[in-house]
């Protein structure tokens, strides 16, 4: 059966008919009694694809997995992914950077019907596509590393970036912050949970870098282990609660509990779990959704279980925003 009855209008936190929901904190959790292991037996679909509306990007951030260049899809052949992703709960419209593209838009236009849409952009192109998305994103998750210093050396121009964040602002659009996490910008993080609760962010979240892409030149020390990534998080929850931070924290390391718990959709429709260690660049090919329905990709998706764990926040290290009722934040609760 298909578990999700999904989506309600933003800006309002959308509510799910059925045993999952989607919060305020920009992300899904359950509403019932059902374990993990019956939620992902039952389903037969997602809860979230990411789908890359273009490869291209004006960033080349140091930690980038997606190095490839393809041509962008057409319109057309985004309908067809579209109609082919029915039954999903929540769509990524992703890239690159998917605000460079002209027709944003009409891509916006496109899926927000059917879809609980997150935005993840570098927020360069904000100003230029704010006003077409209210009322009809859940949320976008904007990534910056820390102060100007730091996301200049790691990502690109800071200043660029929160003059986007000001057009979201300025729209009424829901905000999230994502950082990529290195040992040389652990420093850094205090400020980033910072301007996070400033500007109103309904979550952080932590992603450790995978070894792919431009990631390969990072040096080995820029790695940290899981038990430090488990220090850094005990110590921004104890800076949140000093400090009254409001957004809900989440971190994201890659364990066998997290490995091809994404599925992720590339320009091209071809769909594969991600990130699959021993796969090469990461990616199990599950097929392609302009030719087939992602029922069919789901059912060749060994991943089930990790997919839903992590996306329910049950194998990554998480806190819940202000207000709402906490995990105990270890890997794997």
């Amino acid at each position: 059966m298909t578990m999700l009855g999904m989506p309600a209008v933003p800006p309002a936190p959308p509510q799910v008919a059925g045993p999952v929901a989607f919060t305020a904190g920009h992300h899904f959790t359950v509403t019932g009694a059902a374990s993990i292991e019956e939620l992902a037996e039952a389903a037969t679909v997602p809860l979230s694809v990411i789908l890359q509306i273009t490869k291209r990007c004006n960033f080349d951030c140091s930690f980038c997995s997606e190095t490839l260049q393809l041509p962008d899809p057409t319109l057309p052949e985004l309908d067809t992914i579209r109609s082919n992703l029915a039954g999903v709960g929540r769509v990524f419209l992703s890239g690159g950077e998917p605000l460079l593209r002209r027709d944003f838009g009409d891509i916006v236009d496109m899926y927000s019907p059917d879809f609980i849409l997150g935005i993840p952009t570098n927020a360069t192109r904000g100003l230029q596509h704010a006003k077409s998305m209210v009322d009809k994103v859940a949320f976008v998750n904007v990534g910056l590393e820390g102060p100007r210093a730091t996301t200049n050396r790691v990502r690109g121009d800071y200043d660029q970036v929160m003059s986007g964040v000001r057009a979201f602002l300025d729209a009424g659009l829901p905000l999230s912050l994502s950082a990529v996490v290195y040992r040389s910008t652990l420093h850094a993080l205090p400020f980033t949970y910072q301007i996070a609760d400033v500007i109103g962010a309904g979550k952080l979240k932590l992603i450790l870098p995978l070894r792919k892409g431009n990631a390969l030149g990072l040096e080995a020390n820029e790695f940290i282990s899981i038990d430090e990534a488990g220090r850094t998080f005990d110590r921004l929850m104890e800076a949140r609660s000093t400090h009254d931070w409001r957004p809900a924290l989440r971190m994201t390391c890659w364990t066998p509990e997290t490995e091809g718990h994404m599925i992720l959709v590339e320009v091209t429709g071809k769909a594969s779990a991600w990130p699959v260690y021993d796969a090469p660049d990461l990616l199990e090919p599950l097929g392609n959704v302009l030719t087939e329905p992602v029922t069919e990709i789901w059912k060749r998706y060994r991943y089930k279980r990790n997919h839903f764990a992590k996306y329910l926040g049950a194998s990554i290290r998480t806190a819940a925003n202000a207000g709402a009722p906490a995990s105990d934040g270890h890997v794997g609760a």
